[in-house]
């Protein structure tokens, strides 16, 4: 099981500034905790501002048909937005993000662990619910799980031809990121080293 906790005010403050956004809620896993009111009064004040092109609250993100299905009627309310924004784990950022290559698509939500079961997706992407999501610095790419060394600053001196010394079938998940960035124009990301992950709410959650 897993919790999502929206972002602090601050953070996603600095996601939407000056931007139209498209909110996407996904509410598909019944073990996991969304943060349902929070993000309810979030879209209303955005949405009084202007700055909301569209929204949809739908389930499992993370199965590629069923999300493909949903989105198409929403597809002009996307391409008018500056980015997409997804209150999910991290699962459904990355299969969105891979979904929309073009559209900047950031994490509005936190992942933390909670004991028991969770919904297996039938996608390769992996959520290691480490508390302080990295998603948005990455290009919607995660750094923890598909870098074999869960390295958060760049790429090892082993990658070679773009592939993990790890694993030789692996690409490299920074080339990944690194070409993700430079298609959406965002290489600038990279001049920002991903800070140390703050543990505190795993810590309050499993109490």
């Amino acid at each position: 099981m897993l919790i999502t906790e929206l972002k602090s005010k601050e953070a996603l403050a600095a996601l939407t500034e000056g931007k139209k956004v498209f909110l996407i809620n996904c509410v598909g896993c019944k073990e996991v905790h969304f943060p349902e009111q929070e993000a309810a009064e979030w879209e209303k004040e955005l949405t009084a501002a202007g700055q909301v092109t569209g929204s949809m609250t739908t389930d499992y993100i993370c199965n590629p048909d069923n999300m493909k299905l949903r989105l198409r009627p929403h597809m002009e309310e996307i391409q008018a937005a500056d980015a997409v924004l997804v209150l999910s784990c991290g699962v459904g950022v990355q299969t969105i993000a891979n979904y929309l290559e073009d559209k900047p698509v950031y994490a509005a939500c936190d992942t933390c662990p909670l004991p028991g079961f969770q919904g297996v997706t039938p996608l390769e992407y992996q959520c290691d619910q480490c508390g302080e999501c990295y998603l948005n610095l990455t290009g919607g790419i995660c750094p923890i799980t598909a870098c074999s060394k869960s390295l958060v600053n760049g790429p090892c001196g082993g990658t070679k031809n773009g592939k993990c010394e790890v694993d030789g079938e692996m690409e490299c998940g920074w080339e990944r990121i690194y070409r993700r960035l430079a298609m959406l124009g965002r290489l600038d990301a990279l001049k920002c080293p991903v800070q140390v992950r703050n543990f505190a709410t795993d810590e309050e959650v499993s109490k």
